[in-house]
């Protein structure tokens, strides 16, 4: 990331309502498609026993504090200083404990990411050479939770997603939501758990 976006976001965050805890985009309304994990009282991190989760471009760190709210061991990742200095704040505020690491996505996954996660959640930040690696941070039946911007409802852009882009990218997973419109798509879907070998006779 140019290093002129990188102070525009922080000029953005600098300046933004903290916000609250709440589930990405796509899975408003499916909230239940991530289980409640036991979590440990007064904000101590969990044990990664209780799962994992990783929420990359995690911006003020909403949906990594709800995250670590329903008992996952969570690690937030952001470009911008100040969405993680948010993202502490408000996982201070509610009493849990989110792990936050500064990378630029553009030069990669960070070595904080190499996961196995139960669930990874990208919201809104789009690199389709990303986009094979996701998958493989997750364990078998781990969750993958993707939102980008799209030409589907909208006027296009060099940042938006052409139509069926997330389809075609996971199509090799179990996808369970599929949306495009007003200038999003969403995915959600779950690696498949490893086929179990039959024993001959």
């Amino acid at each position: 990331m140019a290093t002129e976006d990188r102070e525009r976001w922080d000029r953005r965050f600098a300046t933004a309502d903290p916000g609250r805890p709440g589930p990405p985009s796509a899975l408003v309304g499916r909230e239940d498609l991530v289980p409640v994990r036991e979590a440990r009282p007064g904000g101590e991190r969990p044990d990664d026993a209780a799962g994992r989760a990783l929420d990359l471009a995690c911006g003020r760190g909403t949906v990594a504090v709800w995250l670590a709210a329903r008992g996952f061991a969570t690690t937030a990742v952001d470009v911008s200083p100040e969405a993680l200095r948010l993202t502490g704040e408000l996982a201070a505020t509610h009493g849990v404990a989110v792990t936050t690491v500064r990378a630029d996505l553009d030069d990669g996954l960070p070595a904080a990411a190499a996961g196995p996660f139960d669930v990874v959640v990208c919201q809104r930040f789009r690199d389709p050479a990303l986009y094979p690696v996701l998958p493989r941070l997750l364990t078998p039946g781990g969750l993958l939770v993707v939102t980008v911007l799209s030409t589907v409802g909208d006027a296009g852009g060099s940042y938006r997603a052409g139509p069926g882009e997330l389809h075609a990218a996971f199509s090799h997973l179990d996808v369970l939501v599929d949306e495009e419109g007003r200038g999003e798509a969403h995915l959600v879907a779950r690696v498949p758990p490893p086929v179990a070998l039959r024993r001959s006779t």
